[in-house]
């Protein structure tokens, strides 16, 4: 299973991304779309979507807060990140900060893709994508947008 992570877009889907998140078995994006027209764009590309809330976008397009289960992992997606992790969490993605993020805590991984449409502290624009086999196999790997 290939997963699109994306985040903190702010009105900003450039093409390039578009057309390489447009193969990805799903879609995830932790926040901060801003507008019901990338929210659109983004639905129509294919992939199943999944979309939490972020601190800048209107309240109600999406829930605040997600927890998913793949191959027996689970993921908590959040736009802001933790301090610790909720219980029995594996995963942690956020978006927020803009910087990518790739780190464990005690035996739960935070992972942040980065932003798609504004690049903070001197990151990249980026995406990434996480990978996971039935056998338990995970990559993240971070995608710099061009």
């Amino acid at each position: 299973m290939r997963i699109a992570v994306i985040a903190d877009t702010h009105n900003r889907l450039p093409s390039s991304v578009r057309a390489e998140i447009a193969a990805a078995d799903e879609i995830w994006h932790l926040g901060d779309i801003c507008n019901r027209k990338t929210l659109d764009e983004l639905s129509a590309l294919g992939p199943p979507l999944q979309v939490i809330c972020g601190n800048c976008d209107p309240r109600g397009l999406a829930p605040e807060t997600l927890s998913l289960e793949r191959f027996g992992k689970t993921f908590f997606l959040v736009h802001a990140p933790l301090r610790t992790a909720p219980p029995g969490v594996d995963f942690v993605l956020h978006g927020h900060t803009h910087v990518p993020r790739d780190e464990t805590i005690g035996n739960v991984r935070f992972l942040n893709p980065g932003s798609v449409g504004k690049a903070n502290h001197g990151a990249a624009p980026s995406f990434a994508w996480l990978e996971m086999s039935e056998a338990g196999r995970l990559s993240w790997t971070p995608v710099p947008v061009v």
